[in-house]
């Protein structure tokens, strides 16, 4: 497998003010994670700009250029009571958005297998004219619409499995039948969507809550039978991660009793549906995760995972 990792100093600039979850040490501690010698193939490049067309395809011109004009030129500007901008914001939020293209780019046209995004801010709580949880721009959406508008693809498939769901995504995808978003999330929790019976316009929204507690057991009866079943299905051309790292037992945001092992399975388990359904084509992007432990040994379970190791 040749598996790609995407990354930007401007994410280690990004700030949300002193003791914010959403820290530049996530980055950190995923590239200590990474030092280990078994990921000496994984191939790491560095996050472009997004070029601005891609942006346009999920967010008007009107809300990139108020999220623009909101970034302060010193110190911070909170949007709500928990996204903050920094004088640095703007060029890691742009370079965020810019490494999930590319890497679409990549593994759409075969040069590479699988690819992560190891970028900050995360994206799947933005909606298309609003931020909102740490999110300013929606990453894996602006992902799904230019596999759609470049490579041709008919079906795109997004798969959540942060602790929160990801209802920014949800949002934006509700109308459209090309694109299937499935989430697994704690429930009832922050920002209190994702039920059941939340299906979408054409039956392409599927979600599986999970009571807090849960553990790994009840995650992977979520994938197995739930989850992948409609995502064989629907048979996608290409397959993206929402991979929050917050349902991890560690976390301090979150309630579930995951380990790496789970997403490691659960990123297993996937491959095994994009091997027979769209070439073993995977593109993952970070969302949550804020336990620093937690976060290093789970992207580094789920990327092995993605290399085929």
């Amino acid at each position: 497998m040749k598996t790609l990792l995407f990354t930007h100093a401007s994410g280690l600039d990004h700030e949300m003010g002193p003791g914010h979850p959403e820290q530049p040490d996530r980055l950190r501690a995923i590239e200590r994670g990474l030092e280990a010698e078994r990921f000496q193939s994984l191939i790491r490049l560095s996050a472009p700009r997004a070029p601005l067309d891609a942006l346009l395809r999920v967010h008007p011109q009107g809300y990139l250029s108020a999220l623009e004009q909101a970034q302060p030129r010193e110190g911070y500007a909170a949007l709500d009571s928990d996204t903050v901008m920094c004088p640095k914001t703007i060029e890691a939020i742009w370079r965020a958005a810019g490494g999930a293209v590319a890497a679409v780019d990549e593994v759409m046209t075969g040069a590479a297998d699988t690819a992560f995004v190891a970028a900050r801010p995360p994206g799947h709580h933005a909606g298309a004219r609003n931020p909102m949880g740490f999110c300013f721009v929606n990453n894996v959406a602006v992902a799904a619409r230019h596999a759609q508008a470049v490579h041709g693809a008919e079906r795109v498939a997004i798969l959540d499995f942060d602790v929160h769901h990801g209802n920014g995504t949800q949002d934006i995808f509700w109308s459209d039948d090309s694109v299937m978003f499935c989430s697994t999330h704690q429930a009832p929790f922050y920002p209190g969507t994702g039920g059941y019976n939340e299906t979408g316009a054409h039956d392409t929204i599927v979600n599986a809550p999970l009571l807090a507690g849960s553990t790994g057991d009840a995650f992977q009866e979520a994938l197995v039978d739930r989850i992948l079943p409609r995502l064989r299905d629907f048979s996608p051309d290409l397959i993206l991660v929402s991979a929050g790292f917050d349902a991890h037992e560690r976390d301090p945001l979150g309630g579930l009793r995951l380990t790496e092992r789970d997403f490691a399975e659960a990123t297993k388990r996937l491959m095994d549906v994009a091997d027979k359904k769209c070439r073993g084509r995977i593109v993952s992007l970070l969302e949550g995760g804020y336990d620093l432990e937690g976060l290093s040994r789970s992207v580094s379970a789920h990327i092995q995972a993605l290399m085929g190791a």
